[in-house]
């Protein structure tokens, strides 16, 4: 588990007007720690996670086996266009929304397109991570307990606890055949709130360490970024308008290759890209076919 509480707190600026009260009580863990920032299951959610997990590897398997052949069917098709020196060059980011309305469905078929997508991108040789964000607790959490024990002082910004999940790392070359971090991700405890901005801008931090000089980065979300404690203490679009802000300076700084693949949400004023899909089920299909055709462009990014 990696402590945020060093980045710079009690209202300093992190990306022009948008500031965070405190990051006390951030956490940045691996998948397989999530423990550490959410306790242990309870017997109920445990069942459930059980339910879901059992789903994963068998009510899902004619899925994933198509998904499958298709992902090796673009992948002849990326090795006969892209030179393995290339592919070698190459970092690609999956950043996965985990707010409380990806849960369910969303959210199985969310994993079970970051198992595929991994697994493609490794046979490729190209570096890939898989991430994940929401809040540890509902409501601003300890975050805004602070923030109330202080008498709540006007405008406190962002006031919430902020949670960033490692699935799988850059540096981590297994093959996955349904690893055990991905069955984290279904844990029914996990989602609450959603801070899209600065888990882009984690993200992207991430992907500019990499030595790799191709980078792209694909933010998988059903919604505009909520936080209800920091939006009633600061108005309804602080988010939206931090959100909009940082992806301007990625698009701005060309570095990465930012895009999005949205669940049944109309997000085609603020990514550069988009791709839409109205169901989850068509989530795996969809990254398949959308990182073929940016791998294979002739406008990557320099």
């Amino acid at each position: 588990m990696v402590d945020l509480s060093s980045r710079k707190a009690g209202g300093a600026a992190v990306d022009g007007a948008y500031r965070i009260y405190t990051t006390r009580f951030d956490m940045e863990v691996r998948g397989d720690r999530l423990y550490a920032a959410l306790g242990p299951l309870s017997s109920k959610d445990s069942q459930t996670l059980d339910q879901a997990w059992h789903a994963f590897e068998t009510g899902m398997l004619p899925w994933k086996t198509r998904l499958l052949i298709i992902a090796a069917e673009a992948s002849a098709r990326v090795r006969a266009s892209l030179r393995e020196v290339d592919r070698t060059d190459t970092a690609v980011s999956l950043l996965i929304d985990q707010s409380g309305s990806m849960r369910g469905q969303k959210m199985l078929f969310a994993a079970a397109t970051a198992d595929v997508v991994q697994e493609f991108l490794q046979s490729l040789g190209i570096t890939c991570e898989v991430l994940g964000f929401t809040t540890s607790r509902w409501r601003g959490g300890r975050s805004r307990k602070r923030w109330v024990w202080h008498l709540r002082p006007r405008r406190p910004d962002r006031v919430n606890d902020v949670l960033h999940i490692v699935y799988e790392s850059a540096d981590d070359h297994r093959a996955s055949a349904g690893r055990w971090n991905f069955r984290e991700m279904l844990r029914p405890d996990l989602p609450k709130e959603n801070i899209d901005g600065e888990a882009l801008l984690w993200a992207a931090k991430r992907l500019r360490a990499l030595p790799q000089s191709k980078k792209y980065l694909i933010i998988l979300s059903d919604g505009a970024p909520v936080d209800d404690s920091t939006l009633l203490a600061n108005g309804l679009t602080y988010l939206y308008d931090h959100l909009r802000m940082v992806v301007n300076s990625i698009v701005e700084a060309r570095d990465i290759d930012l895009s999005a693949i949205s669940i049944g949400h109309d997000t085609d004023d603020i990514y550069p890209v988009i791709r839409h899909v109205d169901a989850p089920d068509e989530l795996g299909v969809a990254s398949i076919s959308h990182l073929e055709r940016i791998l294979a462009a002739k406008d990557r990014p320099a």
